[in-house]
């Protein structure tokens, strides 16, 4: 599972179990994509 943060994107890689199981972890402090994107930059 590889989590990549960019600039203006996030980009998951993995089985879809695994992305299904860190979004909902990320979903925890961040209520929308938006918010997680602005945070990395």
């Amino acid at each position: 599972m590889k989590v990549i943060a960019e600039k203006d994107r996030i980009i998951l890689v993995g089985k879809a179990w695994e992305i299904k199981a860190k979004l909902k972890e990320y979903s925890l402090t961040y209520s929308t994509v938006k918010e997680w994107i602005d945070a990395n930059r």
